[in-house]
């Protein structure tokens, strides 16, 4: 890891089409680490210590939502680094990038009823056994915001029932938005480093911008815990 001052040095893609590349450094920075900007033809990842692939319309979602971002030259290292153990964030087209290139399992595809959905979303902590989410309480509620029209998680059977064994659900949705199978809202890898999920926890990172907590005092930065997770983590390691 890097003699970062503030703890960790945590690097931000972006691709042609990325949104929300923005306000996943603000939440870094709110976190309390090091936002580092990487662009999509990066052949390096600037010695960062983890890496968030964040939300938008990556190459305007032509051919399948990630399918062309998955061959960018910096998702080459991402790939590299995540096998050797470096923590990953996907959310939303991020999730959906790292699906596509089998970083994580299942695949998303277009919502149960045919439409972009956004809403305040309330979501189950599954696993806290991974850097995002370590600092998180197994079965803790939270509520951050959804926004999408690719969503719809998807697996064989076979997948979904390993996946649950495994304990490889690290989100589930409380209230299932887009059909995705057995409430999945988002998943880990099996060595844990690796999460991606369809809802929007940067957009939860500031009091009295976000939506609402069932724990009350953390109103509106539910979504904030899950970068502090990965700075504890790795400040830790």
């Amino acid at each position: 890891m890097s003699d970062s001052p503030v703890g960790a040095r945590i690097g931000v893609i972006t691709f042609p089409g990325t949104l929300d590349d923005v306000d996943a450094a603000r939440a870094i920075r709110l976190a309390g680490g090091e936002a580092v900007s990487l662009w999509h033809k990066d052949a390096d990842l600037r010695g960062v210590d983890a890496v968030v692939v964040p939300g938008g319309f990556s190459y305007g979602d032509y051919l399948r939502c990630g399918a062309i971002a998955r061959f960018a030259p910096v998702m080459g290292e991402v790939i590299n680094a995540a096998g050797a153990g470096m923590p990953v964030l996907g959310i939303c087209n991020g999730f959906q990038i790292l699906a596509e290139a089998h970083l994580l399992p299942g695949a998303l595809i277009r919502n149960d009823h045919q439409k972009f959905y956004c809403r305040e979303q309330r979501l189950r902590v599954e696993s806290t056994t991974t850097a995002w989410t370590a600092s998180m309480d197994d079965g803790e509620e939270i509520v951050v915001p959804l926004k999408n029209g690719e969503g719809n998680f998807i697996a064989s059977p076979e997948e979904l029932d390993r996946l649950e064994g495994e304990g490889l659900v690290v989100f589930r949705y409380i209230d299932n938005p887009n059909g995705s199978a057995r409430d999945i809202a988002g998943v880990r890898n099996e060595r844990g480093n690796v999460v991606g999920l369809m809802p929007h926890p940067e957009h939860a990172v500031e009091p009295g911008f976000g939506p609402d907590s069932p724990a009350g005092p953390r109103t509106g930065i539910d979504g904030l815990r899950i970068f502090q997770s990965v700075i504890s983590s790795l400040v830790a390691a």
